[in-house]
């Protein structure tokens, strides 16, 4: 073969090569792109965590919503049937909650850094006491916790950061003193107790002054009466938040909260945005 055979030959197999490489350089430099514009979305839309924001979510396919509505179902209603196979629990303490639920809040107190948290709803304290973990980890923060049951027996854990309460969470007598001492605080607010809707409302008409712009009201257990479980529980948690946003535009429900699809409180993570 001559010598310009042999180097066509060889610049044939260079070529290609090349082109593969340019071609990797320009995938490199399209993922760059996308991903400084997704950092810019980030930054300018969806749940503040620390210092950049969590976009919401993509809406779900019907086929999807169906998979995430059926495992909802399945997960929920262990508990319904008196069979806690799931239960949770934090450091041996009983939590009624879901975990992915609280991730979310200790993205929210990190970001937020609440100096109280008033938990409506104590039932076995489980979650009084993550909570107050979270406080221990940050170095501040307190928990206050209202609960109508003082049965002894349900073993509450004991923390120095939280404050147990007996009462109602709508009663003036437990409301007012709590309202006084957070004053000038900034506070977020889980409501978990009686889960009927007239109740919720109230709680929602309550305390929902006590949260400060950028701060979290968070109704629990909004999947109830068919959202999409426990059909059958009559309207409670949802109804109620829907009653109050219509009547409150201060607050709105925050999509960002329910990214990880499966959520005992979809459309319950309420932010305020204006005074």
């Amino acid at each position: 073969m001559s010598a310009f055979g042999r180097l066509v030959r060889s610049l044939g197999q260079v070529v290609p090569a090349f082109r593969r490489h340019y071609q990797l350089i320009d995938a490199l430099i399209a993922e760059r792109d996308a991903l400084a514009q997704q950092v810019a979305l980030q930054r300018t839309s969806g749940m503040p965590i620390g210092d950049f924001r969590v976009p919401s979510p993509a809406p779900l396919t019907r086929p999807e919503q169906g998979v995430v509505d059926a495992f909802h179902h399945l997960y929920y209603s262990s508990w319904q049937q008196g069979q806690p196979t799931i239960d949770v629990s934090w450091f041996g303490w009983r939590t009624l909650k879901c975990p992915l639920d609280l991730w979310i809040y200790q993205e929210l107190i990190v970001a937020d850094r609440p100096d109280v948290i008033i938990e409506c709803g104590t039932r076995y304290g489980g979650s009084a006491a993550y909570l107050a973990s979270l406080f221990d980890l940050l170095g501040e923060g307190r928990v206050i916790s209202i609960d109508i049951d003082t049965d002894p027996a349900l073993n509450r854990p004991q923390h120095p950061r939280v404050t147990y309460v007996a009462g109602s969470s709508i009663a003036p007598e437990v409301v007012e003193p709590i309202k006084a001492e957070v004053a000038g605080k900034r506070v977020m607010v889980i409501l978990d107790s009686d889960h009927s809707e007239a109740h919720v409302l109230a709680e929602l008409r309550v305390w929902n002054s006590v949260v400060p712009i950028g701060g979290w009201l968070i109704v629990e257990d909004t999947n109830v009466n068919g959202h999409p479980t426990h059909p059958g529980h009559g309207p409670g948690p949802m109804e109620a938040v829907e009653r109050f946003l219509s009547e409150q535009p201060a607050f709105v429900a925050d999509p960002a909260c329910e990214r990880f699809r499966m959520t005992l409180n979809p459309r319950g993570y309420l932010r305020r945005i204006a005074a």
